[in-house]
């Protein structure tokens, strides 16, 4: 089928992706913008996977400071070459990243870096409170594990929605972004800084 090349521009536009890919996506999708869209998703994490084994020993330190001057954070974000570190692609999903980090203080990057010892003690408060209403054990254990999920969720930084898209993850940010640059993509170590208050990090 013939694709507009009207369809073509407005579906790079929204993804970021290539003219070819944006045409196969339309062609598999039969014009249709939505699938399209989904279809672009999907690969561009397929590409991400194969990639996330590659070393990423380029990259950049940014810093975003907050209006107000009382709220600052500190990223190191790597990719592979120097080259991908030096576009705005890849300095626009660092400087959005960093403004997450501000945004919603996340404990972790992902949940291989939370301390044992702190979801530990996050099970038994869990555990305790559900017990405190009589529930039976095995409702207690169900009630645990989603509540457990949703503290992950909220506190390690590749799990929470994105500020600016709260649709989109920020792990699917970064596959995103591994998709568009065609580089591993990995957030390494972030501080954030707000006055008066100590450091998670």
């Amino acid at each position: 089928m013939s694709i507009d090349a009207k369809l073509v521009k407005t579906l790079r536009e929204k993804t970021g992706a290539g003219m070819m890919d944006c045409k196969k996506a339309l062609v598999d999708s039969k014009g249709d913008l939505d699938l399209a869209v989904d279809f672009l998703r999907k690969s561009g994490i397929a590409k991400a996977e194969k990639k996330s084994s590659r070393d990423a020993n380029e990259g950049l330190v940014v810093s975003y400071i907050h209006h107000g001057s009382k709220l600052g954070v500190l990223l190191e974000i790597g990719c592979e070459t120097d080259f991908v570190a030096k576009t705005d692609g890849f300095l626009d999903l660092a400087n959005n990243i960093a403004m997450q980090i501000a945004a919603s203080n996340p404990m972790a990057i992902d949940e291989s870096s939370l301390s044992e010892d702190l979801i530990a003690k996050e099970k038994e408060i869990y555990t305790d409170q559900a017990k405190s209403s009589g529930k039976p054990d095995n409702v207690v254990e169900k009630i645990v594990e989603g509540k457990l999920k949703k503290f992950k969720e909220d506190n390690c930084l590749v799990h929470q929605s994105f500020v600016k898209n709260p649709d989109v993850t920020i792990g699917q940010l970064i596959q995103e972004g591994v998709s568009k640059l065609g580089e591993n993509i990995t957030i390494n170590r972030f501080v954030r800084f707000a006055l008066g208050e100590q450091s998670n990090n």
